[in-house]
C-alpha cells in the first residue's frame, strides 16, 4: 500500500491501522514488514484494556446544556410543588407536633423514673431485705441492709431535688425571657421530645407522592410491550424475553425518557413499536398522543432494534400558542430552515423550504391556512423571493398580499379560474426561461445547474413562492380539460421548478383523488397535516402507510388548534405545534415585506398597481367598503351587485352580512363613487351592478397617478426583461 508509509520531518515513518480485522498490507519492501499493528487486532494482549469504551462518561441528564436546563426546571418545580404542600398543611403539623410532644414526654418520664427512683439499688436492697426476714438473728446482714436502704434514700433525694432545681430553673428563665426566646427554647424542649415521640406509625411530616399523571418503570414498559405483542409471552414462572433498557426510563423535563433494544429473537423491530404506539399508550394508561416514539439510527448509536421514547406526563401540544420569531425580525432569507414550530418536548422545529415542495391538509379551523402562511410569511422579508397567490376560498386570509403579491387570484368562480390559468401559463413559462438561462451559464457560476444566491441578485432571479390555498375549490369549478391541463401544469412546477427556484406551498382540505389527484400529492416533498378523521384521510395527506409508521394526525383533537404532523422524508416525522401568527401580524408584514422591496427594486406585477395596497404605503386613508370593492372585483371589468355582495361577505362576513342593494349603495355613494351606469351587462345577463373604473374613479388622483407611473416605469420583472436573458446567454 502507497498510503501505508506517511512523511514525518522527512522520515519515512510507518502508519497505524485503526481498521478493526484489517488485512495486513503485504509488503513489498523490507522496510515496510515494520508496521505498527492496530490496538484493537484480535491477537493484541493488550486490546481490551487499550479499546476506548464506547459509555459516556456523564449521566444522562448532564450531557447537553438542554438537558441541564430541563432537569434544572423540573428539580425547582418539584421544590415549589413540596414547598406548597407542606405550607398548606402547617395548622395539621403543629396539631401532631404537640400530640407527639406529650408522647414523647410520657415516654422520656417513663425512662427517666428509674433513675429517679433509684431502681438501679432496688434489687440489692430487695435482696438484702428478703434474708433479713430469713435470718433476723443475723446482725452484720441486718447493719448491711440498712446501710444499703440509706444509700438508695439518700439518692432518691439528691436525684429528685436536682430534678425539681432543674425544672424551677427552667421555668423561672422561660417566664423572663423575651417571646423570642421563649419560642426558641419551646422549640428546643417540643422538639426534642417530639422526636422522642415519633413512630413507625406516626410522623411528623406527611410523605407526599407528586402528583405525576404518568409513572414508568422498566417492568411497566416490558409489560406493555408485552401486552401489545412486541414481546414472546413465557411459560409458567418464566416471564419470558424482556427488552433491554440503554437508559432510563429517567425523568426528563414534564415526562418519562427511555431508550430500550428489543430482544433478538424475537423478530420484532423499532417500527413495530412505532406501530402499536396506540397499545402501548393504552397500556401505560396514559393518551396516545403523549407517547412520543422515535427509531434510533445508527449514526447516534442505535440499530433497527432500538427506540427512543418520552411519555409526557400530560397533553404536551395544548396551553398558549407560541409567537412567530418571524414577527420580530427585520429580514430573513429563504436558503435558510424556516422557523416553523415546536416539538413536544419544546425544541425548535424548523423547515429547509429550497429545492422543495410543500403540501399542507386537514380538517377546516384547525389552522392549516395559519401554518400554511408561515411560509409565506419568511418569503415576505426576504426581498428577492417574488409570490404568486391563488386563494379558492377568497376569503380574507391571504388579502394582505396584495401588497406584495406579484400575481393574487381571489376566489375559484369564472373569471378567478381563468386568471388561475393564466398565472400558471406564466409561471411555466418563466420556468422555461430560467432554464434556457441556467444552461447557458458557465460551470463556474451555476456548477449543479440549479439557481444559487449569487445568480438571484447578479440576474434578478428572484426565488418565485407559487402559494395554492383550498386547491379542491379551484379543480371542483372547472371542467375536466381544464382540470386536467391545470393539475398537468401544477405537476411540471413542482417537479421541475424547485431547481429554477420555484418553491410550491399548496394547501387542501381532506386530498381525495377527486380533490386533489394522487399525481400531484406524491411528488410533493414535505407534509403537512392538521387533525382529519381518519388514518386513511391522514395517509391522503402525508403518504401511504405513515400512520403505520406512527405518522398519524387522526390522534389529534379539536383542541389542538395549529398542531399536526410533519413528514420531511420517507421515514422522518415530528409532530409539531406550529408557531402562531394570526391576521394583523401578518398583514403587518405584509407592509414590510412591500416596503422592502420597493427599496430594492422587486415590487412588480399586480402589487405595483394597486391601489388599496398604494393608499396603506402612503398613508391615504380610503374606505374600507372602496378597498374590499376593488379587492374583489380584481379579475373583472364589470360586475352584478348580487354576485358583488356574496364576494363581500366572503372576505368578511361580520361586516357585509347585513348588506343589501341599498345600503351597499349608499356606502359607495358616501365614498365618493359616482356610477356611470346602475345596469352593467355580464355573460349576456343585463343587472343592476357596478364597473370598477367608476370605483377606480372614487381613489384620490395622486393614488392612481403614482400607481400608473410605476407601472409605465421599465419593468424589473425578467419575464418581460430579454436583457437579463440576452446578458445570461452571453455569459
Amino acid at each position: 500500500m502507497t498510503d501505508t508509509i506517511r512523511r514525518i520531518n522527512g522520515h519515512a515513518e510507518p502508519a497505524v491501522s485503526l481498521l478493526k480485522f484489517a488485512p495486513e498490507p503485504e509488503p513489498t519492501d523490507p522496510l515496510e514488514a515494520d508496521v505498527v499493528e492496530a490496538v484493537d487486532r484480535p491477537d493484541n494482549p493488550l486490546a481490551d484494556w487499550l479499546t476506548v469504551p464506547d459509555a459516556p462518561i456523564l449521566p444522562v441528564w448532564a450531557r447537553s446544556a438542554a438537558s441541564i436546563k430541563a432537569n434544572t426546571a423540573a428539580f425547582c418545580r418539584l421544590s415549589w410543588w413540596h414547598s406548597r404542600y407542606h405550607l398548606l398543611r402547617v395548622p395539621k403539623y403543629t396539631f401532631r407536633l404537640g400530640g407527639l410532644a406529650t408522647k414523647g414526654a410520657w415516654r422520656g418520664a417513663r425512662g427517666l423514673w428509674p433513675t429517679l427512683a433509684a431502681q438501679d439499688q432496688t434489687a440489692a436492697v430487695k435482696a438484702l431485705r428478703a434474708k433479713c426476714k430469713a435470718k433476723p438473728e443475723d446482725v452484720d446482714l441486718a447493719v448491711r441492709y440498712a446501710l444499703l436502704h440509706r444509700e438508695r434514700t439518700k439518692s432518691r433525694r439528691w436525684r429528685w431535688g436536682a430534678a425539681a432545681v432543674a425544672v424551677t430553673a427552667a421555668a423561672a428563665g422561660f417566664a423572663l425571657a423575651d417571646p423570642l426566646l421563649q419560642t426558641a427554647m419551646a422549640a428546643a424542649v417540643i422538639v426534642p421530645l417530639a422526636y422522642l415521640g415519633r413512630g413507625e406509625d406516626v410522623q411528623l411530616l406527611d410523605n407526599p407522592t407528586p402528583p405525576l399523571k404518568v409513572d414508568m418503570s422498566a417492568q411497566q414498559l416490558n409489560d406493555a410491550l408485552r401486552a401489545s405483542g412486541l414481546l414472546k409471552q413465557g411459560k409458567g414462572d418464566d416471564e419470558g424475553p424482556r427488552s433491554t433498557c440503554v437508559m432510563g426510563p429517567v425523568r426528563d423535563g414534564r415526562g418519562w425518557s427511555v431508550i430500550f433494544d428489543l430482544p433478538k429473537g424475537g423478530g420484532k423491530t423499532a417500527a413495530d413499536v412505532l406501530a402499536k404506539r396506540t397499545a402501548i399508550a393504552a397500556e401505560l394508561g396514559v393518551d396516545e398522543i403523549q407517547v412520543i416514539a422515535s427509531r434510533v439510527r445508527a449514526a447516534a448509536g442505535g440499530n433497527a432494534g432500538r427506540v427512543s421514547m418520552w411519555v409526557a406526563d400530560d397533553d404536551p401540544y395544548l396551553g398558549d400558542p407560541n409567537p412567530s420569531p418571524l414577527v420580530k425580525s427585520e429580514t430573513f432569507t429563504v436558503w435558510d430552515p424556516i422557523p416553523f414550530g415546536q416539538d413536544a418536548r419544546g425544541n425548535r422545529i424548523t423547515v429547509p423550504i429550497m429545492w422543495q415542495s410543500l403540501f399542507f391538509g386537514g380538517l377546516p379551523r384547525r389552522g392549516k391556512t395559519f401554518t400554511q402562511r408561515l411560509m409565506t410569511a419568511a418569503g415576505l422579508l426576504d426581498a428577492y423571493v417574488r409570490h404568486y397567490v391563488a386563494d379558492g376560498k377568497g376569503g380574507a386570509d391571504w388579502m394582505p398580499m396584495k401588497a406584495v403579491a406579484h400575481r393574487l387570484v381571489m376566489g375559484a368562480e369564472d373569471d378567478a379560474v381563468e386568471a388561475l390559468k393564466a398565472m400558471l401559463k406564466e409561471l411555466l413559462a418563466e420556468m422555461e426561461r430560467r432554464f434556457v438561462l441556467l444552461r447557458g451559464l458557465p460551470v463556474s457560476v451555476c456548477p449543479e445547474g440549479k439557481l444559487t444566491p449569487a445568480i438571484v441578485e447578479k440576474y434578478n432571479l428572484p426565488v418565485i413562492f407559487v402559494t395554492i390555498d383550498e386547491l379542491q375549490e379551484y379543480f371542483t369549478a372547472m371542467d375536466k380539460d381544464d382540470r386536467d391541463q391545470v393539475i398537468n401544469d401544477l405537476c411540471r412546477i413542482a417537479r421541475r421548478g424547485p431547481a429554477a427556484g420555484f418553491i410550491s406551498n399548496f394547501a387542501s382540505q381532506r386530498p381525495d383523488a377527486e380533490s386533489v389527484p394522487t399525481k400531484l400529492r406524491e411528488i410533493i416533498t414535505l407534509r403537512y397535516c392538521t387533525q382529519v378523521v381518519d388514518q386513511t384521510s391522514s395517509d391522503m395527506v402525508l403518504g401511504k402507510g405513515k400512520a403505520a409508521q406512527g405518522a398519524d394526525a387522526s390522534v389529534l383533537s379539536e383542541d389542538h388548534h395549529g398542531t399536526g404532523v410533519l413528514v420531511t422524508g420517507p421515514a422522518s416525522f415530528v409532530t409539531v405545534r406550529a408557531d402562531f401568527l394570526d391576521g394583523p401580524a401578518f398583514a403587518e408584514l405584509c407592509q414590510r415585506g412591500r416596503a422592502l422591496r420597493v427599496k430594492h427594486g422587486q415590487l412588480t406585477g399586480d402589487a405595483v398597481g394597486d391601489v388599496s395596497a398604494a393608499a396603506d404605503q402612503a398613508g391615504v386613508t380610503i374606505a374600507p367598503v372602496l378597498s374590499d370593492c376593488l379587492d374583489v372585483m380584481r379579475h373583472a371589468d364589470r360586475m352584478h351587485t348580487v354576485v358583488l355582495l356574496d364576494r363581500l361577505v366572503n372576505v368578511d362576513e361580520d361586516r357585509y352580512g347585513d348588506f343589501d342593494a341599498e345600503r351597499l349603495a349608499a356606502e359607495l355613494e358616501a365614498a365618493g363613487v359616482d356610477r356611470t351606469t346602475k345596469q352593467v351587462k355580464v355573460d349576456g345577463k343585463n343587472l343592476a351592478g357596478y364597473r370598477r373604473a367608476d370605483l377606480e374613479a372614487a381613489v384620490p388622483a395622486e393614488l392612481l397617478l403614482a400607481a400608473r407611473q410605476v407601472e409605465a416605469a421599465p419593468s424589473t420583472d425578467p419575464s418581460t426583461d430579454t436583457a437579463v436573458e440576452d446578458s445570461g446567454q452571453g455569459a
